[in-house]
């Protein structure tokens, strides 16, 4: 069925599972919310994860503004709360519509639906409540065996930046943790100096040494406006500057055998929630790295979770686990139908850092899960009303 199909029997009333959802959303507190399908491209480009940028339908109006087909909810709807009366305060919404990404043999127009949570302070109880109604989600469905896959990349960046790396290996790694690729394969590179090859922009590397990202910026922004162009082999300017920036740093020497063993060792914490706090909290206190608050955020978290009755000997949590999606700031997770390691039923975190990047004026709390929709009605295309507790 495609999404057009499952919404025109949503709104005829034939699919149940439609009204369940919502209604299901809403008892919890969260009101509707309906943005529109074409959408500003610049801050899916800019914030979204490669998966999500590389499968973009773009298009451009008549003025010259970039748009695109919204591939995901979570963008639209933050947007939309920015720009309503509720800006800056508390506020909690749900949505269920169609979203647009190019997937490779599969539709390219599918049904998403899930909920976003603006404001609160309470960031551990948030987490916990979202992680909640996910589960409450799946539970409507009939999925028999769900496995609950967290991490937090607030701890991964809280300890790179107590080891005090250069802040092109703090953006490197990062990125790499994103993006799911092989921490353990890049940080092994970072570790091999590179000062004895030479390539034909020394003199470039050269002058960005020391050089911090806007200074590296500035330099390749004039090289290129010299040069008469905008972009190299579909690179940006900004793409260019970080791996000039990158290359310079390596020549300056390798990534320190101590925080390679660090990293190692956190990455590898793996397991029940509990039992990887206190592996986090050894890794503290034996290399004196001040990562305490973000254990003490992960704790809290555990224990507002258990008070929402969930079961934390069901929980897999990973230091190493990661969305792909770059605006994530904290709390992450999936939840997966059991023997199914690839296609998650839901996906959702924390995004505190995404409101300032799209235009509010201070910080903002965020938080919220999405609900792969396609995958749930495969398993039961009639959900219960109202779900059940996890």
């Amino acid at each position: 069925m495609t999404a057009t199909a499952a919404l025109h029997e949503a709104a005829t009333g034939s699919a149940s599972w439609a009204d369940a959802l919502l209604h299901s959303f809403t008892q919890a507190g969260y009101v509707r919310s309906e943005p529109a399908i074409l959408q500003p491209a610049e801050p899916f480009l800019d914030l979204s994860g490669e998966d999500i940028r590389r499968s973009l339908y773009l298009t451009t109006d008549a003025s010259g503004e970039e748009l695109c087909l919204r591939p995901d909810l979570t963008i639209p709807v933050a947007r939309a709360y920015l720009a309503s009366p509720e800006a800056g305060r508390p506020a909690g919404f749900s949505y269920l519509g169609p979203v647009f990404r190019y997937r490779w043999g599969r539709p390219s127009e599918f049904l998403q639906a899930g909920i976003e949570s603006f404001g609160r302070q309470d960031r551990a109880a948030a987490d916990a409540e979202m992680l909640a109604l996910a589960l409450q989600a799946v539970a409507a469905f009939d999925v028999a065996d769900v496995e609950i896959r967290t991490g937090d990349v607030a701890l991964f960046n809280s300890l790179i930046d107590a080891l005090d790396l250069y802040p092109v290996w703090r953006r490197r790694l990062t990125k790499d943790f994103n993006r799911k690729v092989s921490l353990e394969q890049d940080i092994e590179r970072l570790t091999i100096a590179s000062s004895a090859t030479r390539n034909e922009y020394e003199g470039v590397l050269a002058a960005l040494a020391g050089s911090d990202r806007k200074a590296a910026l500035a330099l390749v922004t004039d090289l290129m406006s010299i040069a008469g162009t905008t972009n190299v082999g579909g690179r940006t300017v900004a793409e260019i500057a970080d791996r000039f920036l990158e290359q310079s740093t390596l020549k300056g020497g390798a990534l320190p055998r101590n925080a390679l063993t660090v990293l190692k060792r956190f990455l590898a914490i793996s397991g029940e929630p509990d039992e990887a706090v206190v592996q986090l909290r050894a890794l503290a206190s034996d290399t004196g790295l001040e990562i305490g608050a973000a254990i003490d955020q992960l704790e809290s978290r555990i224990g507002f979770m258990a008070a929402r009755g969930i079961d934390i000997s069901r929980t897999r949590f990973s230091t190493s686990f990661g969305r792909g999606v770059d605006y994530y700031t904290g709390f992450e997770f999936e939840l997966h139908e059991k023997g199914n390691g690839i296609e998650p039923l839901v996906a959702g975190g924390r995004y505190d850092g995404l409101m300032t990047r799209l235009g509010a004026s201070a910080p903002i709390p965020a938080v919220g899960f999405s609900a792969w929709v396609e995958a749930l009605t495969r398993i039961s295309p009639a959900p219960r009303t109202g779900g059940s507790r996890p």
